[in-house]
């Protein structure tokens, strides 16, 4: 387990608890800046072919093999690895450092960097912004930065990324899946959301989260290689990238056999089955009892704690008798795990409420303290 957010934790209960938490911990999150509303434009397409002429996240050494390729030195694609990933050049053509003849040669081979144009970026008062990024084919999709400043003064910048134009699995409170689903994305796709974060701050993104639009386990195969690329190339630890799932049947331990360094988090969201489907409608095909299964099974083979998410819906999921079945649910699931609270931020169209403080207040005090109640 990890620390609990104790000034979080303060701020939503109204009694000190402070003095009394024992090892078993949760973080209430605020969804106010979490919260994303999807954007998607065209007619729906299952599959998304991988160009293979975009620069963006191909490694060093695939780089240079392009160099090569067109009749250059190896030490060019190094320069292009440079330009891509540090200086963040957008348009081969901008690519000073290399000769005009092998930007030419770039050009007329079909290559081109990847990268696509902002449409749109809203600021919130707490300094978090949501850009929408135009891809290739004008369809639109979401990712945020959230900037976090410790007492020392330094920054550390998240990035909320996502792994599909919009999202097949329509959990009931998302307003990804009420706009649809479009395809998924390529790896470069998802690589420039966190290369667009940085641009906008200015500063280095130190933390990348697969909780945007889309399942990344429903894209794995791109979405392993934007963690490489995010990894290798933009120098991302892996111990700073969560991937987030529903669950998908089979992935979790697909995703287990990778041994990445990386923390796995599940949207749990209930603490039966029964309740869970009326939630998550994709639950039916994946069994509490299995995913909880699962994700143990990644703990133990890659000794990364496993994050459960649980969305607070006012008179849903957020009673006293859903605390002590979420409690009970992760005592019997043993140690190396997290648990966020994120109270619901109504969407437009949704009969869901945010829950009031003192139903937060209970549900943690409840989780917290299991079994001193039983």
């Amino acid at each position: 387990m990890i620390a609990t957010s104790m000034s979080l934790l303060q701020h939503v209960c109204s009694v000190p608890i402070a003095r009394a938490m024992r090892p078993r911990s949760v973080t209430v999150i605020s969804s106010r800046s979490l919260s994303a509303t999807t954007s998607s434009s065209s007619t729906p397409s299952r599959a998304s072919q991988v160009d293979p002429h975009v620069l963006l996240g191909m490694s060093e050494p695939e780089l240079q093999q392009v160099a090569i390729d067109l009749g250059q030195q190896s030490y060019r694609g190094k320069q292009l690895h440079h330009l891509i990933y540090q200086r963040k050049v957008k348009e081969i053509q901008d690519f000073s450092q290399l000769p005009l003849v092998f930007r030419n040669d770039l050009q007329e081979a079909g290559w081109k960097v990847g990268r696509s144009p902002i449409f749109q970026t809203v600021t919130a008062a707490d300094g978090t912004v949501k850009l929408l990024i135009r891809l290739e084919d004008n369809r639109l999709i979401e990712t945020v930065g959230i900037p976090v400043e410790d007492e020392k003064g330094s920054m550390r910048l998240t990035a909320c990324i996502s792994s599909q134009v919009g999202c097949p699995l329509r959990c009931s409170f998302c307003a990804t899946g009420k706009g649809g689903f479009s395809r998924n994305l390529q790896r470069h796709e998802i690589v420039e959301q966190v290369l667009a974060i940085e641009e906008i701050f200015k500063h280095r993104v130190t933390n990348v989260v697969f909780m945007g639009m889309g399942e990344p386990m429903l894209n794995l195969k791109a979405v392993l290689e934007a963690h490489r690329c995010l990894n290798k190339d933009v120098q991302i630890g892996q111990r700073m990238i969560t991937i987030s799932t529903v669950g998908v049947p089979n992935t979790i331990k697909k995703l287990a056999s990778h041994k990445l360094q990386s923390t796995l988090a599940l949207s749990l969201h209930a603490p039966n089955q029964k309740l869970r489907e009326t939630i998550v409608p994709s639950a039916k095909s994946y069994p509490l009892e299995a995913i909880m299964k699962d994700c143990k099974e990644y703990f133990l083979e890659t000794s990364r704690r496993v994050s459960f998410e649980y969305t607070l819906l006012a008179e849903v999921n957020d009673r006293v008798e859903h605390a002590k079945e979420l409690a009970e649910l992760l005592h019997q699931w043993g140690r190396g795990h997290h648990v966020n609270l994120i109270p619901f931020n109504p969407i437009q169209g949704s009969d869901y409420k945010r829950p009031y403080k003192k139903a937060v207040c209970t549900l943690v005090i409840n989780t917290l303290f299991f079994p001193c109640w039983q």
